[in-house]
């Protein structure tokens, strides 16, 4: 068989395996609005639609589990799920899973503060003696979470963490930018709480899967439809109706956005 034949055979193969066998493609996710989420019995999210939309282009059925972060990397570990959703790339997931090259989206952590109790900054250093609402299950970059300055106080879900700061229990809390705004209106306190400008970090999110037999030509193809879709005006309004907004804050001048970076809903930070 000529060569080419072959790595067509392959790429079908490979692409269409789960359907052929009657499966469908195992994904894992943790609800994280606006990216995805759950409302009414309905999933929805930026990054879940847009992921939808490309596996029904690539003709691959999917079923979907939202369950708590933790439990989602510890089903890839063990080969109970296929994939994730919404996961940061990390050298150390890569002998377990692949990326794609192309992401679904941009995260941007920001802090917010209660308006009547403003704490404007624009570095790390100015945050001394402050406590700052976190997420547990998050692994922070080094600067933040290893930083002396200031406290850091973990809440069980994000809703927990802006009531704590309306109610002045901790003096910001920190979250990606689409999340905060999200929240916000979702919790009525638009009014009570604004965001501050100051980037702490910016990260990737990608679907990936766990590496096995053909699996790298999936990914390959997932990649490559998601950035022909990302171009579409399809993607255009579905990004701004999940709150997508022109990028005009800098990360802070101590912060590399390529290495120090905010590791979402790792196993091992508390």
């Amino acid at each position: 068989m000529p060569l080419i034949a072959q790595l067509f055979t392959v790429l079908v193969f490979a692409c269409l395996s789960f359907a052929a066998r009657g499966e469908k493609l195992r994904i894992v996710t943790e609800p994280w609005a606006p990216y995805v989420y759950e409302e009414d019995g309905k999933n929805l999210g930026l990054d879940y639609e847009t992921t939808a939309i490309v596996f029904k282009r690539l003709g691959i059925e999917v079923e979907w589990q939202f369950l708590p972060w933790k439990r989602c990397l510890s089903m890839l570990e063990t080969g109970q799920a296929d994939g994730a959703l919404d996961i940061f790339h990390s050298d150390e997931r890569d002998a377990m899973l692949l990326y794609p090259i192309e992401p679904l989206s941009d995260v941007e952590f920001v802090m917010f503060y209660a308006n009547d109790r403003p704490h404007p900054f624009s570095k790390l250093e100015e945050l001394k003696g402050l406590t700052i609402g976190t997420s547990p299950g998050y692994l922070y970059s080094p600067d933040f979470r290893e930083s002396t300055l200031f406290t850091r106080e973990p809440a069980p879900t994000h809703e927990a963490n802006f009531g704590k700061l309306l109610r002045g229990r901790i003096d910001l809390l920190i979250t990606d930018r689409r999340v905060g705004q999200h929240l916000l209106d979702q919790l009525n306190i638009r009014d009570q709480i604004s965001e501050n400008p100051t980037v702490i970090s910016r990260q990737s999110q990608y679907l990936a899967v766990r590496r096995n037999a053909g699996m790298d030509l999936l990914v390959a193809r997932f990649g490559a439809e998601l950035k022909r879709f990302k171009r579409e005006p399809a993607y255009a309004e579905l990004s701004a109706r999940y709150g997508a907004a022109p990028v005009d804050a800098a990360p802070m001048s101590n912060v590399s956005a390529s290495r120090k970076t905010v590791e979402q809903q790792e196993s091992s930070a508390q």
